[in-house]
């Protein structure tokens, strides 16, 4: 019935009605008008505002529209490739690295980029909180036309941490005398011609890029936060690329003939992140509960209308060295979810609520609109967790709020979709969510010290390919299927709205970049 009602709204374009967090209906900018591409301007719109200049914050901004640029870069597989840096080593116990910088690049100001330059932002990285902190790192330094990167320990994802936003490399002129970003100067095939944070930045063709000049010359970026406004700019021609689209916008888009859809499977799972440390939730059997009240496949096929994106494990079949076809997938069984509340102590109250001691199984679920498939997702949740006997108050704010309520342990269950392509590797990102103290966006208020072994083996070098590492993989993805601190619902398709007066346009698994050098504009039929 829940599913069949959501069916009904998306089909009518109506949103279920949510607690936001926020006092206003979206930023003024959404509902200003905007002047349509023109000739010249590729235009992209995205949910994504600038928050600001620094590579930590705003940074993968810059990377996707091609404006800086970062050490190594990753094919559609993961693997790396040059980009500063053309080629790299290590030493044999583990503990150096050497990234040789490519000669006879600039920088848009028009400063030689040498090891000596790359060294500024690279050292600025390993003091400000970032990817590189995953690593146990001594010094950065340069030698010899080389980036030179001395560890305290080996950890052999180490390259996959210099394909990151947040290790981007601007010139030193982008540094004022405090350290901070006031400017973004890059070395990428475009270069900033203006910005106005938060919404919207332009970029040009760099006249000193070394390989082959693109098609698209003139880019622009432009932040719209609701998944409607993006779809009617590029319905009418004001945008050429329109990102992170809900499914009544998809399914609107399939009958307008001056529009086209690219989609691609990414790593990215959508799951309930749960508080294990709360009094509620720290019992395994009601965490189960709740994975046994879901209807992934229902949610999957009504929601997102593809039921192959029903999640029965974290890692999703793109991810194919970690994801396990032989692992005992998450199924939904409300009849058995409700007697392991029962086995848990909680009994039904008079509401139909369960209680265990008089205090009801009530929590609240924190979601964002980043990702605007998001609240519908919450919406389904919460009336399937009804049925099961759990209340759950739904409030919708920004995606800052997970993890600000992770570090403040106030958070309860958190509904976030996980990029796992963060990195080409996952190690890194897994080590950080699934470690010691859990992290941001994965584990909260629960450990599995097999979970940190196997992580600490792969970190520490376990080959990728064999037997060994597979295996301490397997037994990474056990672990969190067992001990559930999250708990997968969907995994993801990225769905893009491609203007037909464009072609050559293609989804980066990793979403490090629109690819926009590789885009050609389409001759007038």
């Amino acid at each position: 019935m829940l599913l069949r009602r959501l069916s009904g709204l998306l089909a009518a374009g109506i949103a279920p009605q949510l607690t936001p967090a926020w006092a206003h209906d979206g930023p003024a900018s959404d509902h200003a008008p905007i002047a349509p591409a023109s000739g010249d301007t590729l235009s992209v719109v995205g949910p994504w505002e600038l928050t600001g200049l620094e590579p930590s914050r705003g940074g993968y901004m810059f990377t996707r529209m091609e404006v800086v640029q970062t050490l190594l870069d990753a094919d559609d597989q993961g693997r790396l490739l040059p980009a500063l840096a053309s080629d790299w080593e290590v030493s044999q116990d583990g503990l150096e690295w050497r990234f040789f910088i490519t000669q006879g690049k600039l920088f848009h100001d028009g400063t030689p980029l040498t090891a000596g330059t790359v060294l500024v932002s690279l050292q600025r990285a390993l003091a400000t909180p970032g990817v590189l902190r995953l690593a146990r790192i001594s010094s950065i330094g340069a030698a010899r036309g080389a980036i030179v990167v001395t560890l305290a320990q080996p950890y052999a994802p180490l390259p996959y941490l210099f394909t990151h936003s947040g290790t981007q490399v601007l010139a030193p002129a982008s540094y004022g005398a405090n350290g901070r970003v006031l400017r973004i100067i890059g070395s990428g095939p475009y270069k900033i011609t203006s910005i106005a944070l938060p919404q919207q930045f332009d970029v040009a063709y760099f006249n000193g890029w070394r390989g082959e000049p693109p098609a698209v010359r003139r880019a622009r970026y432009i932040s719209v936060s609701r998944a409607e406004t993006r779809t009617l700019m590029v319905q009418s021609g004001q945008a050429d690329l329109a990102f992170s689209l809900d499914p009544p916008s998809i399914r609107r888009l399939l009958r307008q003939p001056n529009v086209q859809l690219v989609a691609a499977p990414l790593p990215r799972t959508t799951f309930l992140k749960l508080n294990a440390g709360h009094p509620l939730l720290a019992d395994v059997r009601v965490r189960r509960a709740i994975s046994l009240a879901l209807d992934r496949d229902g949610i999957a096929r009504a929601l997102l209308r593809d039921a192959d994106l029903a999640a029965t494990q974290l890692f999703p079949p793109a991810m194919a060295l970690w994801h396990q076809p032989n692992m005992a997938p998450l199924r939904s069984d409300p009849a058995a979810a409700r007697a392991l509340l029962r086995q848990a102590g909680y009994l039904p109250g008079p509401d139909g609520i369960a209680q265990r001691d008089g205090k009801r199984l009530a929590l609240t679920l924190t979601t964002f609109v980043d990702r605007p498939e998001l609240p519908l997702i919450a919406t389904a949740v919460q009336e399937e967790l009804r049925q099961i006997g759990i209340a759950i108050k739904v409030v919708v704010g920004n995606s800052s709020d997970i993890p600000a309520g992770h570090r403040s342990g106030a958070l309860e269950i958190a509904l976030v979709a996980r990029n796992f392509g963060n990195l080409p590797d996952p190690v890194a990102t897994l080590a950080d969510d699934y470690g010691v103290h859990g992290g941001d966006w994965g584990a909260m208020g629960w450990h599995s010290p097999s979970v940190s072994a196997a992580l600490a083996r792969l970190s520490g070098g376990a080959p990728a390919g064999n037997t060994q590492a597979a295996q301490l993989r397997g037994t990474i993805a056990g672990e969190l299927q067992q001990g559930l601190p999250v708990i997968p619902i969907v995994w993801y398709r990225q769905t893009m709205a491609v203007s037909r007066r464009v072609s050559g346009v293609s989804i980066d698994p990793f979403e490090r970049s629109y690819r926009l050098s590789s885009i050609t504009w389409q001759a007038p039929a």
